[in-house]
């Protein structure tokens, strides 16, 4: 921020050979420095040259010619940054880029920091502080659903009510503060009643937001799923068959795995983790031991249940109970138990239970055959319920996620506040506090820190 008028500049495009690569500059001395370094095939004065122009011609360090270029010209105001801003797309050369960067350093000008550009275009008001971090989490997407989330949010969905809700309540701070300037008269320009429904409203909003974290954080990194059950159900060969690859051991041994195994794979759009643990059972020796705690502990953290059982061999009373005990000690009511009766393949008839295990909506596979293994990843997809979060606006940001817990808090307390009559300075105190929380999101409110913990996480050349 200390140097927020300097001309920056740093590669957009990954380190090593392609057939092409990016490099932007920003600032102030753009057009000064390319006039330096870039000759065009066509006579062409860059400094009138209008913006959303692209220039053919040659790219030079002092009297060497490096490259053919393309050199893109953005205008001020209207650039990524809010700067006049270039990109140079030569060819990609890890020796054409290093040279062209130590030019542009004897130039003058200075490498970007991690995340300036989008610094520099919240600085100049292109998006606000949750767009900006919607920028990052738009290049780490890995699937259609967290791409759809953080395209949401940097096209202004999630800002859109953010802002919405400050600025009604922005309004009755207005009048609150007119109350205080004619305190002596006793007057009342805010609507209490009014106010009394704002903050309702607001409660609402604030409280599905909140709610929505928990499933939005997931999408944005992976929907959890623990394959559990005894030892050698056939987990691991259950792992191997869901993500068609020899990930994990497996063995006619009992207890071969004795550590949780994870990868990831994307369904339809969707990415989920899956989770090979240890089997359940009574822990022997110390790493076994170890082994049964981190399955509790990926149980916990799992969001769906993939539970294993031997057809042949487990009865639905210890599935039930088995069920019970899970759903009671790691909150049953926000996790999918699907149950997976495996080892089809071994049966020379239907067990006696065969029955009852219907009614139960068991899965019926053989992973070792890898049959039916499709019915698994079609009930996946149905417990994320697709439908019901298309068009929904959904908190996927723990910085947010804090500040919106703050606002909660603030909110009640003006509830509470309105409810037993205080006075405006009071009302007026918890109304600010509010406002403060809510703008910490926009960034209508920050700090140079905040600014450096969230930048930091961008990589270098956006």
């Amino acid at each position: 921020m200390k140097n927020k008028h300097d001309t920056i500049f740093a590669p957009a495009t990954p380190p090593g050979t392609s057939a092409i690569a990016v490099v932007r500059i920003s600032g102030p001395d753009t057009i000064k420095i390319c006039k330096k370094i870039f000759v065009p095939a066509k006579k062409t004065d860059l400094q009138h040259a209008p913006g959303y122009t692209a220039h053919y011609g040659t790219l030079h360090a002092g009297e060497a010619l490096l490259d053919e270029v393309i050199l893109t010209l953005f205008r001020a105001p209207n650039s990524y940054s809010g700067e006049d801003l270039a990109e140079i797309s030569c060819h990609g050369s890890p020796y054409i880029v290093q040279r062209l960067c130590e030019e542009l350093t004897r130039q003058g000008i200075r490498m970007a920091n991690p995340g300036e550009f989008t610094l520099r275009a919240f600085m100049n008001g292109k998006m606000d502080l949750s767009q900006a971090e919607a920028v990052a989490d738009v290049i780490a997407s890995q699937s259609r659903m967290a791409h759809g989330l953080a395209i949401n949010q940097m096209r202004g969905g999630f800002s859109a009510v953010i802002s919405g809700l400050r600025e009604q309540l922005l309004e009755f701070s207005s009048l609150i503060a007119l109350e205080l300037d004619f305190s002596e008269e006793d007057v009342e320009f805010a609507n209490r009643d009014k106010l009394s429904e704002l903050i309702n409203h607001m409660d609402t909003v604030i409280k599905d937001l909140l709610k929505s974290f928990s499933l939005g954080n997931v999408i944005k990194t992976g929907i959890p799923v623990a394959i559990i059950g005894k030892p050698n159900v056939g987990k691991s060969t259950l792992l191997n068959a869901i993500l068609n690859e020899e990930k994990a051991i497996v063995s006619d041994i009992p207890g071969t795995t004795r550590d949780a195994i994870e990868d990831t794979i994307i369904i339809e759009g969707i990415t989920f983790r899956f989770i090979d643990t240890a089997g359940l059972r009574e822990a022997g020796d110390t790493i076994e031991q170890i082994g049964m705690l981190r399955t509790i502990e990926k149980i916990a953290q799992a969001r769906i249940i993939l539970y294993v059982i031997d057809m042949a061999e487990s009865g639905v009373g210890e599935i039930e109970s088995t069920l019970k005990e899970l759903s009671v000690t790691y909150g049953g009511n926000q996790k999918t138990f699907i149950i997976i009766a495996n080892k089809t393949d071994l049966l020379v008839k239907a067990p006696r239970h065969f029955s009852e295990l219907m009614e139960h909506e068991v899965i019926f596979i053989s992973a070792k055959r890898r049959e039916n293994i499709n019915l698994i990843l079609d009930t996946l997809l149905k417990s994320v319920n697709l439908d019901a979060l298309s068009d929904q606006t959904m908190l996927t940001n723990s910085r947010h996620y804090d500040a919106l817990n703050r606002t909660h808090k603030a909110v009640k307390a003006i509830r509470e506040g309105l409810q037993s009559g205080v006075s405006a300075d009071l009302l007026s105190t918890d109304i600010q506090q509010a406002l403060h929380y809510l703008g910490e999101i926009s960034g209508e409110i920050t700090t140079e820190e905040i600014l450096k913990n969230i930048f930091d996480r961008f990589c270098i050349g956006k």
